[in-house]
């Protein structure tokens, strides 16, 4: 056993709240907190570091070695100076910085120790909180005959009493017996999901369910809203994480229905029932990360057709985190909705969390077989599940002792329903990785549909769809293959050049400059791929890819864009979205395609721009890269991916190696309601199965595109490159100040600009002396001339890049903008009360809702307070009153 450094277990004494084993309760109300990435190799230790910034070390930030979330006092804020006013932890880390860059004294034992501390601070982001919300459905109760015989039939066989097993056609369906989640057959096999705990990062989980609480995993369960061990829902609608944990995991009994793998724990971890924090957020994908192997996410950024939106730095971090050392290596298995936009043309390649390479992406498919509107199509689409349309909905558990939901659907319903297959596969097979999941997804899924005229064949001979992905879901097929299924190797990825048009740059104010201008047609650029290429990174069979581009345009749902393989294979990672006004364009933003699995990589990939030739729009496409991600040829051979710096600028500022240590950046997002943009008839709204994804989308054979050929310009290829999509915007730019190469950057601009500034000055001051040398010396002020007019204080860096969405009309929706909330008009959008973070506040049950929304109980309760278990803190612990939920309800 090998023993703790003494000094490091002194610094471990000095911060008792690191060794507790369960997230400390928050008080945002009297404290601003923080996450610090520290360097222990710099020479500072972690309690020095946090003097110098006047924090204190709370406890470590989830499960991200070397992150600290930290915390300081709020200031007072009456009496306070335009100084004061400032963050003063980013203000000292600024100084620091500043005197460990100064020429002068560099060799004082002082500079030196700044410099020390400098660089053990990789990375300082303050902590905002932000809310994220379920994909839930409103309910349209449209329950659907059964044949009884052929349900009583599997039921007395398999011996299910749950009443209401027969309204559970997702798992029999006697009117359309090939399309079910088809798992019957596999408890038969003795599968059911035994030594396998699903986390639902949802709203909370109703433990004390007769259906849940056999199977309730307390040990994996947490509640980032209130800030206590156990996921009590408490809102009037804290109803959708126990409805999906039913679909999983309600045990086999007399009550309801039954789970796909009803033998299987779940675990409940509470984010959506209240602002978060990326911190929070990222934990929470982390929490329980060696026991738990599946986390089910129903939730994400609008499903309005306008956003453009993913997760930030710690967000990201945490998924990598997850796959690379959840489950003892094996990796977390993270399961996310596809989104419930599809009527507002909305595409979960707009979409970081469900176009990442590290979730399954799941969208919808309803009892008829058929493709439901609200299920969002795109290229990262993996597979289908069942879920509500065609008249019918999901039944499975709902809050309360023994009761049931009959109104349970959209792509939130898709993902648990895989989730539960999944949970019978690792308990078949516990050694599978999280990209064994995925091959066996792309392998076994059923073409369903084959009439359908959105079905392409891939390169390899397998139909693939932009709304079904490599087709539905099917539980024996999958879990028969997993029995023999042999490992698949490691991940390679190979970047390849990052390509500039004309000079095309951006900068990180999103300023740019050179490209092409997007003609009638559309702008095409090609890179080479070649063998040499892929066995210097030891790659081999290629899974995902992502695409990266640098686009300007005045309305961005007008830009389409489309890969094309050497093999004629073609992705549209973004079809037009009509809704989408936005004129923020694409800064760096990834697209991925699961499209092109398996398929030779070699040859010329060509990347096509185009819009919709409106003359009062246009746009220009500045620049692009793209990353192959597979399997390794040499298993001995291996590198480990590690999310990158920053790297929406074009070209990179910054090249990356495999042993780089990046500095990140974090950011937070505000994320609706999902009934906001659900139509209100997904259960009874009829299907269909003739409509291609993106009718007009664009074609290589008919347009006539601009080659860019001759305007590229490439830069070098890294060895490492960005997995997950990046926002469309720098609403992150607040922390820039924290990475030492922006802040010498930014050091050299000031000063050149005193530089400018003081040459400026003392010209103009000779002219005039000049021009007025005969005049009276007390005729003109001479001072006075080159003298500067007071004005008000300059922003510093961190407060010039505010978390501001580019989306502006869900901007204008939502009133959400920067600045103080006190200095918000009450009379301009929406804005959160001035006591919603009070520590003291009622928890987030209290208050009367401000608008309730659909996802709700057949028969809902006016007011339902499940009973917490007594705890020290529980009467004080609270996320708001619930009043945010106005908040985003428009978007």
């Amino acid at each position: 056993m090998r023993l703790l450094p003494f000094s490091l277990f002194l610094v471990l004494l000095a911060y008792e709240p690191v060794l507790a084993s369960r997230p400390s309760k928050r008080h945002y109300s009297t404290h601003d907190y923080y996450v610090l990435e520290h360097n222990p190799h710099a020479g500072a230790s972690l309690a020095e570091t946090a003097r110098s910034l006047g924090v204190e070390v709370v406890e470590q930030a989830g499960e991200l070695r070397n992150h600290w979330l930290v915390r300081t006092e709020k200031p007072r804020s009456h009496n306070l100076s335009a100084r004061d006013s400032e963050d003063r932890v980013i203000r000292a880390l600024e100084e620091i910085r500043r005197s460990a860059a100064s020429p002068f004294e560099s060799r004082s034992e002082d500079v030196q120790h700044r410099k020390r501390l400098s660089s053990a601070v990789k990375y300082l982001s303050r902590q905002d909180l932000r809310q994220r919300v379920k994909r839930a459905p409103p309910p349209i109760p449209a329950p659907h005959p059964h044949d009884a015989e052929k349900v009583a039939s599997v039921a007395q066989r398999l011996n299910i009493v749950d009443p209401e097993f027969p309204r559970q056609w997702h798992l029999v369906n006697d009117e359309y017996p090939a399309h079910m989640m088809n798992v019957t057959a596999v408890w038969e096999m003795g599968i059911t999901g035994k030594g396998v705990i699903s986390a639902l990062v949802d709203d909370g989980l109703d433990y004390n369910s007769d259906d849940i609480a056999a199977n309730f995993d307390a040990s994996g369960s947490h509640d980032y809203n209130d800030h206590v061990d156990l996921p009590t829902p408490v809102l009037f609608d804290d109803h959708h994480g126990t409805r999906c944990a039913g679909q999983i995991a309600a045990v086999k009994n007399n009550v309801c229905g039954i789970g796909i793998a009803y033998e299987s724990k779940v675990a409940g971890i509470r984010i959506l029932s209240g602002p978060i924090s990326d911190i929070d957020e990222a934990a929470a994908l982390n929490y329980g990360y060696q026991n738990s192997s599946i986390y089910s996410c129903s939730w994400g950024p609008p499903d309005n057709g306008k956003a453009m939106e993913g997760p930030g730095y710690l967000i990201k971090k945490a998924m990598v985190n997850g796959i690379q050392n959840g489950r003892s290596g094996k990796g977390s298995v993270f399961v996310f909705a596809s989104g419930n936009g599809g009527r507002n043309g909305d595409q979960c390649n707009f979409d970081g969390y469900t176009n990442s390479i590290f979730s399954v992406t799941v969208a919808a498919l309803d009892y008829r077989g058929l493709h439901p509107d609200y299920s969002e199509p795109c290229a990262a689409n993996m597979v289908v599940a069942y879920s509500s349309g065609s008249g019918n909905h999901i039944t499975t558990t709902d809050i309360g002792k023994n009761k049931c939901a009959h109104t349970h659907g959209g792509t939130s319903a898709a993902a648990p329903n895989a989730a539960g297959v999944f949970a019978l596969a690792l308990s078949a097979r516990p050694d599978l990785s999280w990209r064994d999941i995925q091959h066996l997804c792309v392998q076994t899924a059923l073409h369903v549909n084959p009439d359908d005229p959105d079905w392409e064949m891939t390169a390899v001979g397998r139909p693939f769809s932009y709304k079904y992905g490599y087709g539905s879901l099917n539980g024996v097929d999958f879990i028969k293959a997993a029995q023999d299924w042999q490992l698949v190797k490691p991940q390679a990825w190979v970047d390849l050049p990052v390509v500039q048009l004309n000079n095309g740059t951006m900068d990180v104010f999103h300023s740019a400059s050179g490209g092409v201008d997007i003609v009638p047609g559309g702008v095409t650029s090609t890179v080479e791929v070649t063998k040499d290429m892929l066995n210097q990174q030891n790659f081999e069979r290629l899974e995902h890819i992502t695409v990266k581009v640098w686009i300007t345009h005045t309305r961005r749902g007008d830009v389409e864009v489309e890969l094309v393989s050497p093999n004629g294979i073609r992705s549209i990672l973004a079809a037009k979205r009509y809704q989408d006004s936005s004129d923020s364009g694409f800064p760096g933003w990834t697209f991925m395609t699961v499209k092109h699995w398996d398929e030779d990589p070699t040859g010329s990939w060509t990347i096509r721009v185009s819009d919709q030739d409106k003359e009062d729009q246009n746009g220009v496409f500045l620049g692009w890269t793209m990353t192959l991600w597979g399997s390794v040829i040499d298993a001995s051979n291996v590198k480990e991916y590690e999310v990158p710096l920053i790297d929406d600028t074009l070209p990179p500022l910054v090249s990356h190696d495999e042993t780089s240590s990046p500095t990140p950046t974090a950011t937070s997002k505000t994320h609706p309601k999902p009934t906001a943009d659900l139509p209100g008839d997904h259960g009874s709204a009829e299907g269909e199965a003739d409509k291609p994804a993106f009718p007009g989308g664009t074609s290589t054979e008919n347009a006539k595109p601009t080659d860019a050929s001759e305007a590229i310009e490439s830069s070098p290829a890294t060895s490492s490159s960005t997995p997950t999509p990046d926002e469309g915007w720098f609403s992150d730019l607040s922390n820039l100040v924290t990475n030492q190469v922006w802040f010498f950057v930014a050091l050299g601009a000031v000063a050149l600009f005193g530089a400018g500034v003081g040459i400026f000055f003392w010209r103009r001051a000779v002219r005039r002396r000049r021009n007025y040398s005969s005049l009276p010396a007390d005729d003109v002020a001479m001072g006075s001339l080159g003298g500067r007019r007071p004005g008000p204080r300059t922003k510093e860096l961190y407060d010039a890049f505010g978390e501001v969405s580019d989306d502006e009309d869900a901007d204008e929706e939502t009133g959400l903008r920067p600045g103080r909330m006190e200095e918000r008009s009450p009379n301009v959008g929406l804005s959160y009360h001035s006591g919603f973070l009070d520590d003291d506040a009622p928890s987030t049950a209290g208050g009367p809702p401000t608008s309730r929304y659909k996802d709700e109980p057949d028969h809902p309760e006016p007011e339902r307070h499940l009973e917490r278990p007594h705890s020290p803190e529980s009467h004080d612990s609270g996320s708001g009153d619930g009043s945010w939920e106005h908040a985003s309800e428009t978007r």
